[in-house]
């Protein structure tokens, strides 16, 4: 067991060099709980706090309902009634309103005698994403109107929709952040601590100490990848307790699956990391490398937009990313309960990219310390 006795000895120095200065501490911990705390609430495709504009040719009683109902929904904090269709462009081009909604002149007269009754929806395209948002709850408070309507007159609704959310029933959008934000930041600590790794060591001209030490190449890169480790564990923690505690994600699987993938991702991570440092010569090399890598990897994880929406090729494309398949385990074991079974098949391609990509970084490694 003298390997092991070594191996130790390494982890002890490394996580001494990470956590003796205080400046290093504060980078452990400080981002991730600025991230815990600012994410859930600034990544968000909710609508909340908007302003509706509103213009009624009818005055009549549903297009006044209509516009009563929509004040009290959470999506609108304030409606502005508009006085004419010439002020429709300057509240739009002006983003004073995220929609305005018109009713025409026989609006009430017809919804009373059971006729179609037009409303026109006007939306901001330049916040495409929010405004359609905005109009299905428009949509929705309207029919639920109109069905109300028919039922009080004795007519059946012509048409009604039941929805149920399955995993997220009211469509909470930080349960869908958080677990996500596991992956986010675990991509970023693992991969920056992991690249300037190896390039710190050279950099610092202390890398030849090492491989004169009865370390092998092979050993190094296990006592840094468990060193890393350890502090990545410790901020998953983090994220974890705060999406439970805090933030009231149910964790509907097990919190062991959660660890065992998250440390099987590390390493996927850390083989990335360190085939990054074994390119590079400085630390500011490893850091530029290792950004321009977390960025489209996020980017193509599903975290923003789902996979399926891309193109074909992008989408097969993504498979050699580890940051997708681990997002996809993590919100699975959150919010699905999934099996340990469906996790030992979604964990196969981060096996696979760690196998690769740490025996690429050793042999780089090996060749340029010989």
């Amino acid at each position: 067991m003298i390997w092991l006795r070594r191996i130790l000895a390494l982890v002890r120095k490394e996580l001494q060099i990470l956590l003796a200065d205080p400046q290093s501490r504060k980078l452990v911990v400080i981002p991730v709980l600025l991230q815990v705390i600012l994410f859930p609430l600034a990544a968000t495709l909710e609508v909340k706090n908007n302003t509706l504009a509103v213009l009624s040719e009818d005055g009549g009683a549903a297009s006044m309902e209509l516009t009563q109902r929509f004040a009290r929904a959470l999506a609108f904090t304030e409606v502005i009634q508009l006085s004419g269709a010439g002020q429709i462009e300057g509240i739009l081009d002006n983003q004073k309103a995220i929609a305005v909604v018109r009713f025409g002149p026989d609006f009430s007269r017809k919804a009373a005698a059971g006729l179609p009754a037009p409303m026109q929806v006007i939306l901001d395209g330049r916040r495409s994403n929010s405004s359609q948002i905005a109009a299905s709850y428009i949509q929705d408070i309207t029919t639920q109107y109109f069905n109300e309507q028919s039922l009080a007159a004795g007519r059946p609704p012509a048409s009604e929709i039941l929805i149920r959310h399955r995993y997220n029933p009211n469509l909470e959008y930080q349960w869908f952040i958080l677990p996500s934000l596991v992956a986010i930041i675990l991509t970023v600590s693992a991969l920056i601590l992991t690249a300037l790794s190896v390039a710190r060591e050279r950099e610092h001209g202390t890398l030849d100490q090492l491989l004169v030490s009865p370390l092998t190449p092979e050993m190094i890169m296990i006592g840094k990848i468990f060193a890393v480790l350890v502090v990545g564990m410790f901020q998953a923690t983090v994220i974890i307790l705060a999406a439970i505690f805090v933030y009231e994600v149910p964790l509907s699987g097990s919190l062991l699956l959660i660890y065992a993938s998250s440390i099987i991702y590390f390493l996927a991570l850390a083989g990335v990391g360190f085939f990054i440092s074994a390119i590079c010569a400085t630390q500011q090399q490893a850091f530029l490398g290792a950004f321009a890598f977390i960025m489209p990897a996020i980017l193509l994880s599903g975290y923003a937009s789902p996979v399926e929406n891309m193109p074909q090729w992008l989408q097969t494309a993504t498979l050699i990313n580890p940051v997708r398949h681990f997002i996809v385990i993590v919100k699975s074991i959150f919010l699905k309960d999934v099996s340990t079974g469906f996790v030992l098949r979604s964990a196969i391609p981060l096996v696979l990219i760690a196998a690769g990509t740490l025996t690429i970084a050793v042999i780089i490694f090996r060749r340029r310390s010989g």
